[in-house]
């Protein structure tokens, strides 16, 4: 069965200084909760984002077990939205929609990530005992880390 989870965030700060954050993979670890270990494993020259880019990372979503996290930029519209779809990882189904809208205050960021589990019944058990619980508590640790970087008086 295919989950969705959306979210949206007003940032205040201009269009520019969002893209430039949310297009770079590298950013990824510092909006992440730690407990993920996540890191991004593949070397990034030039942080620009661009269609059919690959990105390769080590996560550990599950009692810190490693695991190896593949996606590729399937979509890029500049500085208004990006897709990164798992190519390889813990999902049977990930497709992640990223949006950025200008407006008055600054940027309304909008996500939308399409999701699926592996082994049919016992991933949605999965899904309804930890997964969707632990993928709520990952937007929720990245909307704290945002608040802190775009939206406090400085």
């Amino acid at each position: 069965m295919v989950h969705q989870l959306k979210r949206e965030q007003q940032l205040y700060c201009n269009l520019e200084t969002a893209w430039k954050f949310f297009s770079s993979a590298n950013n990824l670890s510092k909006i992440t909760p730690k407990d993920m270990n996540f890191i991004v494993r593949t070397k990034l020259e030039d942080d620009e984002i661009y269609k059919g880019m690959i990105i390769d990372y080590y996560v550990s979503p599950l009692l810190g077990i490693k695991m190896k996290w593949q996606t590729e930029i399937k979509q890029v519209s500049f500085q208004k939205s990006f897709t990164d779809f798992q190519n390889k990882g813990p999902y049977k189904l990930w497709n992640h929609f990223h949006e950025f809208i200008p407006n008055e205050k600054g940027v309304l960021m909008k996500d939308t990530i399409d999701y699926e589990l592996p082994m049919g019944f016992l991933g949605e058990i999965a899904h309804q005992l930890f997964v969707k619980k632990k993928l709520e508590h990952i937007f929720e640790y990245r909307n704290v880390v945002l608040e802190k970087l775009f939206n406090q008086k400085k």
